[in-house]
């Protein structure tokens, strides 16, 4: 009795702590700090850019908000920071470079704001195909830099992502909060898909440096 026992304890210990210290002093570490704060950083910029894109949308349609051109500054300012996080991996060119078109892709969507408060709806239909446009040259840009990446599968990320804006718009210019909120919701869900897709392919691709 006393022997099946002590077997049924031994049964319950992990294999790796019954291994020998210096096999397991040997084993890497599934996810090293530097990948955990790479990937943090990363997504914590994205979310970002969803929440200060949903608050310029806020000021741009709101009777009388002050804080438009702050917020827009501070909006730019986060396309300069994604951009800057990729430079240590890609250079500097290659973070300006899309750092330019995140920029642009802001400069767009603020003119479709603009129009569709207006009812301007054949300006808006114009823009949003400079909007996917935009959105066509970002994932080319991304999956050539990373081949991990795949065009196809970045551009229906970022697609998918406009339509969430588009609906926060859309749901802002008729009062409908409760769409509203549900779009927010839904674009920092998706954003953080997005980010982790991207930065888990980073990590993939530059494997020393994490």
């Amino acid at each position: 009795m006393k022997k099946l026992l002590i077997l049924g304890i031994m049964l319950m210990i992990p294999l790796n702590m019954l291994a020998a210290p210096g096999n397991a002093a040997a084993q890497k570490p599934c996810i090293t700090q530097s990948e955990v704060k790479f990937e943090n950083e990363f997504r914590r910029l994205w979310i970002d850019h969803v929440l200060w894109t949903s608050n310029y949308i806020t000021s741009a349609t709101t009777a009388g908000a002050e804080d438009q051109k702050q917020v827009l500054a501070r909006l730019l300012k986060n396309q300069e920071d994604i951009g800057n996080s990729i430079k240590p991996y890609y250079g500097d060119a290659a973070g300006n470079k899309l750092t330019e078109l995140l920029k642009e892709h802001i400069v767009i969507a603020g003119d479709i704001v603009e129009a569709a408060k207006s009812g301007q709806g054949a300006k808006v239909n114009q823009l949003n195909k400079e909007w996917h446009r935009n959105a066509d040259d970002m994932a080319a840009f991304i999956s050539n830099a990373n081949p991990n990446l795949k065009n196809e599968d970045v551009k229906k990320l970022l697609y998918t992502y406009l339509e969430l804006v588009t609906d926060d718009l859309t749901a802002s210019l008729v009062k409908d909060w409760d769409a509203r909120i549900v779009s927010i919701d839904d674009g920092v869900t998706h954003i953080i898909m997005m980010a982790d897709a991207i930065s888990n392919a980073v990590v993939k691709q530059f494997p020393d440096k994490f």
